[in-house]
């Protein structure tokens, strides 16, 4: 039975996270190791913690520990804008600029033909739902620009066509871009997203 059984487990597990590898994780449970009455400790608590109470908001899709997340609780947040994400990771990006005030919907991926996701494999009809039920007066698309992100966009535009007004977030020249570094595809939306000075 080798000695250092539990620990290549750890190794093994932390590997599988995303932007680790074998040796980052190696590097990280060594320093948690090392730092076991400061990190990895209290690490393992609210790792046990979190399992045993992290859900997905019933109305958006959204992480937190109840049934209802704090920003679909909130009347501030009560706008009549609901902005569409890809996933929990696009909601907590939007969230980090701090523009963004009204409510999300997660739909949980894209749709995809390559591998067999269709509209009832995400959350679409609850978002169709949610724009009856609550007074949502924009939807905006903020979804990856990928062919499976605007195949996504597509859909749901047509869907709610008529019944909601459909914004999507602009898509070109990031701020302190240049040209000379951008691929064919952003330069193109860019000129097509072009405004007035």
């Amino acid at each position: 039975m080798s000695s250092t059984r539990d620990i290549d487990a750890l190794i093994e597990m932390m590997a599988k996270l995303p932007g680790l590898g074998p040796r980052s994780a190696r590097r990280a449970v060594l320093h948690l190791i090392r730092k076991r009455a400061l990190l990895l400790t209290p690490l393992a608590d609210l790792m046990q913690d979190v399992a045993a109470t992290a859900r997905e908001c019933q109305r958006c899709g959204n992480v937190g520990t109840a049934e209802i997340c704090d920003i679909c609780a909130s009347e501030k947040r009560a706008t009549g804008e609901l902005c569409v994400v890809e996933d929990v990771a696009d909601l907590w990006a939007m969230e980090r600029s701090g523009v963004f005030r009204g409510r999300y919907h997660v739909l949980g991926g894209t749709l995809s033909a390559l591998d067999a996701v269709g509209p009832e494999d995400l959350r679409i009809p609850q978002l169709i739902d949610r724009i009856g039920e609550e007074a949502i007066s924009e939807v905006i698309l903020a979804l990856n620009a990928t062919v499976d992100g605007q195949t996504t966009a597509h859909y749901i535009a047509d869907q709610l066509e008529g019944q909601v007004r459909l914004t999507s977030l602009a898509q070109g020249v990031p701020i302190g871009g240049e040209l000379d570094y951008l691929d064919d595809g952003t330069i193109s939306a860019a000129l097509r997203a072009r405004k007035d000075i």
